[in-house]
């Protein structure tokens, strides 16, 4: 696993497309991997505050999705139980002043390596449409597919994105966090104690 990291972490394949966006900036590969995770988030994309900090989550989408979870940042960054994988590696830069999607190439070179080097994995928190179409092959929109969040236990679970952009959302959706956030805080603690040293 540490020569794929390795190898990750000097990926240039998007060097020439980043370099185009209105942001001009380099790759730089934002992931959190341990054969011992027990729990993967595959993510959308890292930010600008991400490509900066090159941890990922250290924004109010973080704050968010770890209170989604229940889990505090001890927990969510200690890499031995949950690894962490976005769609795409890399911040996407901008257009017009909106993020960019994650580069399809990212996905289609480097997910199944690392998804054959996370043996343990007995959650999967797929945030958003690019991870929800990868990994369960649908081709229904965001909504649709977190409703239908009950069909894909206990192996994973389908999320909203936790940007501030969704909290319109959040509100017209209240079965979200009645139902759903529930669910999902129990799951995840289950697969979390699961982990811990006896």
């Amino acid at each position: 696993m540490d020569h794929m990291i390795a190898e990750i972490q000097a990926c240039q394949i998007c060097a020439d497309r980043f370099a185009a966006t209105e942001t001009g900036h380099a790759p730089r590969p934002v992931l959190r991997v341990s054969r011992t995770a027990r729990i993967l988030i595959a993510g959308q994309a890292p930010g600008m505050k991400v490509h900066h900090s090159g941890m990922p989550f250290t924004d109010p989408s973080g704050d968010r999705l770890r209170d989604w979870l229940g889990v505090d940042e001890a927990l969510f960054y200690d890499q031995s139980r949950i690894a962490i994988v976005p769609m795409g590696f890399c911040f996407p830069g901008y257009r017009k002043g909106s993020d960019l999607p994650p580069p399809a190439i990212c996905a289609k070179t480097w997910r199944q390596p690392v998804l054959d080097h996370l043996p343990d994995i007995r959650l999967t928190l797929l945030i958003g449409g690019y991870a929800q179409k990868w990994h369960l092959g649908t081709k229904a929109g965001v909504t649709e597919t977190v409703q239908r969040w009950r069909d894909f236990l206990p192996a994973a679970i389908p999320l909203p994105h936790p940007s501030w952009r969704n909290t319109a959302w959040l509100k017209r959706n209240p079965w979200f966090e009645a139902e759903l956030l529930p669910a999902l805080r129990a799951r995840v603690k289950d697969v979390i104690d699961d982990t811990d040293p006896a």
